[in-house]
């Protein structure tokens, strides 16, 4: 277990420091690609080539089907390309050749975001698992009302493994649930998972039932909150995906796969039937606004089956800062909860919303 929260810290950690180092990008179609990088150099670098600032004073020269040559003005010809529509998943993964802006750019992954309110109808006092040693007898003095934030940033770290296809990322999510106004228990940190991944990202391009596929990935997932027993919880997946879109509307199916765990390692060895065992999430934009919905379900009937639901609306407020509202019903908001069924309200502000 602590070789795997390692190898998760040092995830996190290349993850988090990549924007650092510079990569010689081609010019992306499409200015939105831009705005989902994180360091301001790099961010800087790729509007300029969007734009054409870099090659503003040249002018390429083109020979038309008759033979003659002609003269194009750079930002002209890059100002039009600019206005040529990229979707929401070609934006995020660089999935054209086209949009690929190079490796180790810091990018935004899950929506980052901060809620000064996430309050439940149902606080777990007495987290517990079927694993030896791994109950909690008294009750833990907890406030319904606390804070909630979460940190996802992903970065490429392999571009065009296959030919003009297969990219490798990097991925890292860390999200706190923070007893922020309970000051009779000192505002503990009542729980924070890490989840550091990697994804072997292909571009595809099939239609079905009027959907575009836009991509597929394989991947390997590692999600833990960092505590000792009784508390620890843990499980490690063998992760794909497949994303569609259609106009606004986005959709990814997430299934997965458990890595088995020694009955003496398993801190949770019924999680399957509780968080599932994949996931489906739908994102819809109307305007500058976002809506989403994940549906988890642990694909079993009877006592096995357990599932939840998580909506969230993003909407702007000032410039960059946006508004951001989740509500979660259901079992697993989090690690120490992956057994315990309660709903959830969240209302805060985001920077970055999916993908």
């Amino acid at each position: 277990m602590n070789r795997i929260r390692a190898a998760g810290a040092l995830g996190a950690y290349a993850c988090l420091h990549a924007g650092l180092a510079f990569a010689q990008n081609p010019n992306p179609v499409d200015i939105r690609a831009c705005s989902a990088i994180e360091t301001d150099s790099q961010r800087l670098l790729c509007y300029d080539k969007a734009t054409g600032r870099e090659q503003m004073p040249q002018a390429m020269k083109k020979t038309d089907p008759s033979g003659h040559s002609l003269s194009v003005d750079m930002a002209t010809r890059n100002s039009d390309e600019v206005r040529r529509p990229m979707s929401l998943l070609d934006s995020r993964w660089e999935l054209s050749p086209e949009s690929k802006l190079g490796t180790l750019n810091l990018r935004g992954y899950k929506p980052t975001f901060v809620l000064p309110v996430f309050a439940t109808n149902k606080q777990n006092d007495k987290p517990s698992s079927p694993a030896p040693d791994h109950q909690v007898t008294t009750p833990q003095s907890l406030d319904n009302v606390e804070a909630k934030f979460q940190i996802s940033l992903k970065t490429k770290a392999v571009e065009n493994i296959f030919g003009d296809n297969g990219d490798l990322w990097v991925g890292y999510t860390q999200s706190s649930r923070w007893q922020v106004y309970n000051k009779d228990n000192s505002r503990p940190f009542r729980e924070t998972n890490y989840e550091p991944e990697a994804l072997l990202v292909f571009r595809t391009n099939y239609s079905i039932l009027g959907w575009s596929g836009k991509m597929i990935d394989i991947g390997l997932n590692h999600q833990s909150n960092g505590r000792a027993d009784p508390l620890s919880r843990s499980w490690n997946r063998v992760v794909a995906d497949i994303g569609f879109e259609r106009e606004d509307w986005t959709v990814m199916l997430r299934p997965w796969w458990r890595i088995p765990e020694s009955t003496k390692n398993d801190d949770n060895p019924d999680i399957k039937n509780y968080m599932g065992r994949g996931e489906v999430t739908i994102v819809h934009e109307v305007g500058r606004q976002e809506f989403s919905l994940t549906g988890r379900h642990s694909f079993r009937t009877g006592d096995e089956s357990h599932g939840s639901l998580r909506g969230s609306w993003s909407f702007p407020v000032v410039n960059n800062l946006r508004g951001y509202l989740e509500v979660f019903h259901g079992y697993g908001e989090s690690m120490i909860d992956y057994n315990h069924k309660a709903t959830y309200l969240g209302i805060g502000v985001s920077l970055l919303d999916w993908y």
